[in-house]
């Protein structure tokens, strides 16, 4: 099962400012913001992740929401942070 996931923006890269350095419940990797106009996603915004790329910016409210959702799945959730633990992007 493939889910859409928040996190929390910590840095966007400089020398790629296509993507961003997201913390995803502690683990933190960089996805793909290029779906977005330059300046629309900042460092402290909250993002839907899916397939390392960033969908639509969500409120802190929504994540924490969304959050609460992803961790009621149990086994789908933890699936899905082992698979963005081991995931990268080039």
């Amino acid at each position: 099962m493939c889910l859409g996931i928040p996190g929390e923006v910590v840095e966007i890269m400089t020398d790629r400012p296509d993507l961003a350095q997201v913390d995803v419940s502690g683990v933190r990797r960089a996805i793909n913001i290029g779906l977005f106009e330059p300046g629309e996603i900042n460092e402290g915004d909250w993002v839907l992740i899916h397939v390392g790329f960033a969908l639509s910016k969500i409120d802190e409210a929504e994540a924490a929401a969304a959050m609460d959702f992803l961790k009621s799945l149990g086994d789908a959730y933890a699936d899905e942070l082992t698979a963005l633990r081991s995931s990268t992007i080039d």
